[in-house]
């Protein structure tokens, strides 16, 4: 079981003015994460907000406009940042307030730090040039960034004690990792391709004629674009309903939290589904009202209730 080690009550004013710089991050660069992280308890709310600041760190090396080069140094250089974050090697009056912030959040929850390493990774594999034949090829990469983000969100989160099958709760976290990643895959298809990247797997694309790729706001002539996206977004509702069986194995605000996340990528599906080809004409987003109705129907605990009525169900 992943239970969860309560922070002390206080700490001291270098750490929380570095938390206070995360979550000023947090709440300026995560357009969707922000609306569920707002509904943890401050200690939960502080840590997840370093994770996704040093998080938000290594995605901006690798999407930045650096040569590769130097990108490739300031990543190992990151590397060397955590290794010093998880041996206890960071001062509370350290210059960097995210490495103060998150060396902080690791001592007072049991965050497995090695995903922060998977996410470099998976940066790395970016810099690379790395394409995807299969499904299966893609699940590395995807579990690197994004299904490692969900195991450290775990850490934080903790599990309520007697969950049933709380076993497999990393794994669930892991799959809701997937689900989101690939969500984005879904949605960024036409910026990916202006960058240079594919994330598809090569076989769909044969399969649905669209091995051209993406350059323009049509699709490729002679494709059934609307095939493939319809294809990739099955097998994202079949990873958001594997990985919502985590909900009922969380506290009431950590388990809203997860719901509000995970909830604005599936409405971002919904609105894909309906309009395939929007994604090559610009990218696909919620309006703030509709995130902030995801986020209160989290914390309602309706979609909680949901799979734990489903899961009993099904061993009924």
């Amino acid at each position: 079981m992943i239970g969860t080690v309560e922070p002390q009550a206080s700490a001291s004013a270098p750490v929380l003015a570095a938390y206070s710089y995360c979550e000023t991050v947090t709440g300026q660069q995560a357009r969707n994460f922000a609306y569920g992280i707002r509904l943890l308890p401050t200690p939960k709310r502080r840590a997840m907000s370093a994770l996704y600041a040093f998080s938000r760190r290594v995605d901006d090396i690798g999407d930045g406009p650096l040569p590769d080069d130097v990108k490739v140094s300031r990543l190992e250089d990151t590397r060397a940042l955590l290794t010093r974050i998880r041996e206890g090697g960071i001062d509370e009056d350290d210059t960097d307030p995210v490495a103060v912030a998150l060396s902080h959040a690791a001592t007072r929850f049991p965050i497995p730090l090695g995903g922060l390493d998977e996410l470099i990774d998976g940066v790395q594999m970016d810099l690379r040039g790395e394409t995807y034949e299969t499904w299966d090829d893609l699940k590395v990469y995807c579990r690197c960034v994004a299904g490692a983000i969900g195991r450290l969100s775990l850490g934080v989160f903790g599990t309520e004690p007697g969950a049933r099958g709380v076993e497999r709760a990393s794994e669930y976290a892991d799959t809701l990792g997937l689900a989101l990643q690939l969500t984005n895959i879904l949605r960024d298809v036409r910026e990916d391709a202006e960058n240079g990247r594919t994330y598809l797997p090569a076989d769909d694309l044969a399969k649905f004629g669209c091995s051209d790729g993406f350059a323009g706001p049509t699709p490729p002539q002679g494709s059934d674009f609307a095939g493939l996206v319809h294809f990739e977004m099955r097998r994202a509702r079949a990873l958001f309903a594997e990985g919502y069986r985590l909900l009922p194995m969380l506290d009431r605000r950590s388990g809203a939290c997860v719901a509000a996340m995970a909830g604005i990528y599936r409405r971002l599906l919904d609105r894909i589904e309906r309009d395939p080809e929007a994604v090559l004409r610009g990218r696909v987003s919620l309006p703030g009202r509709e995130k902030a109705y995801v986020a209160v129907r989290g914390l309602s605990g309706l979609d909680t209730r949901h799979v734990a009525r489903r899961t009993v169900g099904r061993r009924a």
